[in-house]
Parts: C-alpha cells; sequence; structure tokens
C-alpha cells in the first residue's frame, strides 16, 4: 500500500483543515497516511522569524484568518479563531509523536486540532490532553508518562531536523514516496493523487 508522509503542526490553521479530511481521503484511495507531528518554531527560527510568519506580517496573518473561516465553512468544518496565536503546542505534539504509529493516532489528532481550532481550547493543558485521551477509551497515565520521556523528547526534536531537511519550512507538508514535496491544505489532492498507484 502507497503511504504518504503528512507533516503537521498543532498550532497551523491550514494544518487543522488537512488533518480533518486526509485520513478519509487517502483510505479512499488506497493510501496510508503516515503521521508526522512537528513543531514549526524551530523551522521558523532558522527561517529568521521568532513566531509565526502571519504574526510577523499583519496583513498576512489577516487574510489567512479570512482565508482559514471561508475555507472551514465550505469543508462544512466547524471554526473558531483562537484567542491564543500560536498556540503552545510542544505536549500535544510529543504524545502524538509517542503514538504516531498508534491507530488511535487519527482521531487524536484531529480532537486536539477541534480542541484548538472549533472549541479555542488552549492544548498546553495536560488536563485537557488527559480528559482527551481518556474519552478516545485510552491509557491517558501511561500515554502522558510515554509523552515525557527522554525518548519521545529526543525524537520529536530529530523528527523537527528530518523534516527541515527532507523541505519542510511550513505545515501542513506532505511527502511522497518518490520524495515529492506538497505544502499547503490546498495541495492535498494533488498529494494523493501523486501516491496514487493504479494497478492494471
Amino acid at each position: 500500500m502507497p503511504r504518504l508522509a503528512f507533516y503537521y503542526e498543532f498550532a497551523s490553521p491550514y494544518s487543522y483543515l488537512t488533518a480533518a479530511r486526509i485520513e478519509q481521503l487517502a483510505k479512499d484511495r488506497g493510501i496510508e497516511v503516515d503521521w508526522r507531528p512537528i513543531l514549526l518554531g524551530p523551522i521558523f527560527r532558522r527561517q529568521g522569524f521568532e513566531s509565526s510568519p502571519f504574526v510577523a506580517n499583519q496583513k498576512k496573518g489577516a487574510y489567512m484568518w479570512r482565508d482559514v473561516a471561508r475555507i472551514a465553512a465550505n469543508l462544512g468544518l466547524p471554526w473558531k479563531k483562537p484567542r491564543i496565536f500560536p498556540q503552545h503546542s510542544l505536549l500535544a505534539s510529543r504524545i502524538a509523536f509517542a503514538g504516531r504509529k498508534e491507530p488511535w493516532i487519527g482521531a487524536f489528532t484531529r480532537a486536539v486540532f477541534h480542541m484548538a481550532f472549533a472549541l479555542d481550547e488552549d492544548i498546553s493543558k495536560p488536563e485537557l490532553m488527559i480528559a482527551l485521551l481518556r474519552e478516545l477509551d485510552l491509557d491517558a497515565d501511561k500515554i502522558m508518562r510515554q509523552a515525557e520521556t527522554t525518548e519521545v523528547k529526543i525524537g520529536l526534536r530529530a523528527a523537527v531536523a528530518e523534516a527541515e531537511a527532507l523541505g519542510v519550512f511550513g505545515a501542513p507538508s506532505m511527502i511522497t514516496e518518490k520524495g515529492e514535496l506538497y505544502w499547503g491544505n490546498d495541495r492535498l489532492d494533488e498529494a494523493l493523487d501523486a501516491s496514487f498507484v493504479r494497478i492494471g
């Protein structure tokens, strides 16, 4: 089965739009999603930004909020502009990294994005992550402990460095098995089409 690597950041509004759709769209094409949570902060800092480029450029930021609201409405996705932007996504990212190969990663990822961009919840709060994991019928205490291990902390940092080395400069980004990089929510279908292998 072909695979598509999906790089996403929980503080990214456009990643929310992609994460809400990618698993089902990939399944319809017979493609497996390789969930790759990352942190954009280190990547942005090496680009010369202390925060999101949407914060640094006010006009770009204002356009982004309007654009995301329009797309969410067109897709039928709930949307609420967060009071805090960018959100502090380290804890959620560590949990996702720890569970990136588990069957619950898609549901967890969508739930965190829903918290951040539909409910305007502070995803940095451990109690919210614990409640979310329990709602998914998971062993929240075990997963939270795993997320704070040295292995996960180092692994997530290495994953960010690897993503940057592969050309990832923003999120969402998708990389096919052939190494083709697609950036942005509006490139999801193109990335999936490029990953699809037609037989016969």
